[in-house]
């Protein structure tokens, strides 16, 4: 269920960052805030692993006092999210979402986390994820699995791995948050909450001190309210620097005047017949009626002849998944006597049975795929596709045996960046999404198509939580 008010500014990056400037607000109000909705309904939605109220107020009280001596470090200072359990924090917990690793202590900061907090972010807490973040229903037996806040009666699933902060976010927890992506891990449950979310570009990012699933395809990323904010959690994660982020927003420079270019003129690839009939007829309807909006606007919309259909690539890469992920993790599934999840289990132990010339063969494969992909793209500067085939099911109607990633999966595989925007709502209140998907290292296309749909969009709203 929805309230179709707009989006508050208090809950997205850029809104608390003008707040912050106009001294309108300060980060202990905020910090305090939020943890007020966690502590009122992560009892019921679960979307936290472990709360760090001490630290975010003593950081939000140290920023307090640097923003009224006028120092800020950028659009991200003072700003609280929600991390991942799977990313390192020195002396910290990092349990991956599984029960055998509840004392498994972190030695070192992840690079990216240690960017965040260099741009003054304040993290709210550890939030829920997968087992070992193998898997996009979002589910966890041992752990919990986080309640899909835009149905209050329906456990419906979140979306996974990083399904607690797409939960917190959404919910009114956080205003943005952490997630990783190996098949669709971060565009998932931002599509299945309402929410943005941003998969990079293979290799972009450090995977530094963050637990690895598959060092092939693993890409660490944001989950927020807008477009506009993955592009300032982007630019913090990529390394640049708070003033000149600032001054790109406040010049309209860089990919902020990019974000404002509209679609005039591109050209996008549609989806194709065959792989049209993947999707229920609401997600269709969704579909059919952002590239309305798309066309409307400029867009030349033209169907994409995907050289290999995306189940394959889907199916090829879950395979260098459950190699990679059985060879880093094997010492937790091939121990019956640890309080593994049984889902991801299975799914661990199924990279025991490829030998390694399966696995050279489809890395074989994923060469000669890239390159037949690339000769297809040229001519075309984005694809546009639903992110899942349906809106989120019940927890209770969920088949563990397949995966909801057939359109997300694929892109990983390639090495290619995507975006994934909230749509409007299906006939049973929940989200249904759009993902862009860009060439490798476009992540402006992304963006630049997404704000445009946001624009032109009327807003989803917030799910009602009572």
């Amino acid at each position: 269920m929805s309230n179709l008010k707009t989006l508050n500014p208090m809950t997205t990056i850029h809104g608390l960052y003008r707040s912050y400037q106009n001294k309108s607000t300060k980060p202990s109000i905020v910090v305090e805030a939020y943890l007020a909705e966690i502590e009122r309904l992560n009892p019921r939605l679960g979307a936290y692993q472990n709360i760090w109220a001490d630290a975010a107020l003593e950081m939000a009280a140290a920023a307090d006092k640097s923003l009224a001596a006028g120092f800020t470090a950028g659009p991200f200072y003072g700003v609280p999210y929600a991390l991942k359990d799977i990313f390192n924090v020195k002396g910290r917990v990092t349990t991956c979402g599984s029960a055998a690793m509840l004392d498994n202590i972190a030695s070192t900061t992840a690079t990216t986390v240690q960017r965040l907090a260099a741009a003054g972010g304040i993290i709210l807490g550890k939030t829920k994820t997968v087992e070992c973040a193998f898997g996009g229903w979002g589910t966890n037996q041992k752990m919990g699995t986080p309640m899909n806040p835009w149905d209050m009666e329906t456990h419906r699933i979140p979306g996974g791995s990083s399904s607690g902060t797409a939960v917190a976010v959404a919910s009114g927890m956080a205003p943005c948050g952490m997630g990783s992506d190996t098949g669709g891990s971060i565009r998932l449950p931002a599509a299945y909450c309402g929410l943005v979310g941003l998969k990079i570009t293979a290799g972009r990012l450090p995977l530094d001190g963050i637990m690895p699933l598959s060092q092939s395809l693993d890409t660490p990323g944001p989950i927020a309210q807008t477009v506009l904010d993955c592009l300032i959690m982007f630019d913090v994660l990529d390394g640049r620097e708070g003033w000149k982020i600032i001054q790109d927003m406040d010049n309209n420079d860089g990919l902020y005047a990019v974000m404002n270019r509209g679609v005039a003129g591109l050209r996008l690839g549609s989806l194709i017949d065959s792989e049209r009939q993947q999707c229920s007829d609401e997600m269709l309807a969704s579909y059919d009626m952002a590239l309305n909006r798309l066309r409307a606007m400029g867009a030349d919309i033209v169907p994409f002849q995907n050289p290999v259909s995306y189940g394959d690539m889907a199916d090829d890469n879950g395979m260098i998944t459950a190699v990679e992920a059985f060879c880093n993790h094997r010492h937790f599934y091939k121990n019956p006597d640890l309080p593994m999840d049984e889902d991801v289990r299975k799914r661990m132990l199924s990279g025991e049975q490829y030998h390694a010339h399966d696995y050279f063969r489809v890395l074989q494969r994923r060469k000669e795929t890239m390159a037949g992909f690339n000769d297809a793209m040229r001519g075309f500067d984005a694809l546009v596709m639903p992110s899942s085939t349906s809106t989120a099911p019940a927890l209770a109607d969920v088949d563990q045996a397949v995966s909801p990633g057939y359109f997300t999966r694929p892109f990983n595989f390639l090495e290619m960046c995507g975006l994934s925007l909230p749509i409007n709502l299906a006939s049973d209140g929940m989200p249904t999404s759009i993902q862009i998907v860009g060439k490798a290292h476009d992540e402006a296309m992304c963006l630049r198509v997404g704000a445009a749909l946001e624009r032109d969009l009327p807003p989803i709203g917030r799910p009602v939580l009572s």
